[in-house]
């Protein structure tokens, strides 16, 4: 990840780094310094490159037949940049010399890190999926605002051939609700949006052409499609209370297990990003086995509570997450500290909870219709 970004002598001195130890210093596109990964990744570096600069100076003619001359003399200069650097929570100090002279100092934090625009884009690895597909179909066609409407359309029609015209609104309602909330989180942190985009039998994306820097970021960004969902629920469930209305009763049911599914730990679910980030953020293995271990009781409580689908499912995603652990230094996004693992965690577990209690709350409500979802999540 980009670490630092300065001006030095009129080309801009960039170091990239990662919790693996490893430091590169560039000095426009070239290469000038290199540390290699070791088990230190944190305190006090030193780069240090020379650039040889030419300088032209004219010599006097002696006699009236003797053309001037010019020389050419070379200096070299002793470029140093120092850093301290402290990963959890993040922050490097800096300072930069010339020729043991100081030119240039500061410092930078998280905020920073989130509202950067890397200059040397991040190559991620393609994975052969329906939904990286339409990803992509999109970004070609996203001057294309008749598409938009074109997939809402398609996906009312899907979903009214299925249910029912009215049930296909609900859901169409609840799917840019959801979606809306990735898109207000992206807003927050200063991205900039491509609109939701409504896909038939799979959901609905929201698109950015900006690409995140932290782990908080993801975190924010991810958990706030079921929190936009679980407010949903929770005002048509309000609603119900007050009208008695049993289709504000189903569309809490429904929209509360739609949600849930999207928190399941699994990529490219949402879960799956949120649990990536928290696990990933850790350094020691005990933090991975306090992750593991969590995992396990959820496991434990969703087959003791008759959740076989949740634990099932919920067992697979952390599989995932345990394999792909050992990869985390490399990754170019900032890593939470221990305040945002713990928080983000907790912003999880209540989303979760508060979800599968409005599922069981009308679940016990005697009507077939509303235990449709607990059944979904026992079968």
């Amino acid at each position: 990840m980009e670490l630092l970004k300065i001006d030095c002598l009129g080309k801009p001195l960039r170091l990239e780094g990662s919790m693996a130890g490893w430091q590169q210093l560039f000095w426009g596109d070239t290469l000038v310094s290199v540390i290699q990964a070791s088990a230190e990744n944190e305190g006090l570096k030193s780069h240090t490159f020379e650039l040889s600069t030419a300088t032209p100076t004219a010599t006097t003619a002696t006699t009236a037949t003797t053309a001037d001359t010019i020389e050419i003399q070379q200096h070299t200069l002793e470029i140093i940049l120092e850093t301290d650097l402290t990963w959890q929570p993040f922050l490097i100090d800096y300072r930069l010399l010339h020729n043991g002279q100081l030119i240039s100092s500061g410092q930078r934090n998280s905020k920073d890190i989130e509202q950067q625009v890397p200059t040397v884009a991040v190559a991620e690895k393609k994975q052969f999926s329906v939904v990286g597909l339409a990803s992509l179909g999109f970004k070609l066609l996203k001057s294309a605002k008749v598409i938009k409407v074109v997939l809402a359309g398609a996906s009312v029609a899907a979903y009214s051939w299925l249910f029912s015209f009215q049930f296909a609104l609900a859901l169409i309602a609840c799917l840019v609700f959801h979606e809306y909330g990735h898109i207000r989180a992206m807003k927050h942190f200063g991205m900039k949006t491509k609109g939701i985009y409504l896909i038939p039998f799979m959901g609905g994306l929201a698109l950015s052409d900006e690409k995140i820097n932290t782990r908080w970021q993801d975190v924010v960004i991810s958990i706030m499609g079921p929190t936009f969902g679980l407010l949903m629920s929770i005002a048509a469930l309000i609603a119900y209370w007050v009208t008695g209305n049993i289709f504000f009763a189903g569309l809490a049911a429904f929209n509360a297990l739609l949600n849930l599914f999207n928190l399941l730990p699994i990529l490219p679910l949402d879960g799956g990003h949120i649990l990536k980030s928290i696990s990933f953020s850790m350094n020691s293995v005990m933090g991975l086995v306090a992750c593991i271990a969590g995992a396990a009781i959820g496991v434990y409580i969703s087959y003791t509570l008759g959740l076989a689908l949740l634990g099932f499912l919920l067992l697979i995603g952390s599989a995932e997450i345990v394999f792909e652990w050992k990869t985390r230094h490399q990754s170019h996004l900032l890593p939470l500290d221990r305040y945002g693992q713990i928080f983000s965690a907790v912003w999880y577990f209540l989303t979760v909870g508060a979800l599968i209690g409005i599922i069981w709350y009308f679940a016990g409500s005697g009507d077939d219709m509303l235990a449709l979802p607990l059944q979904i999540l026992q079968s």
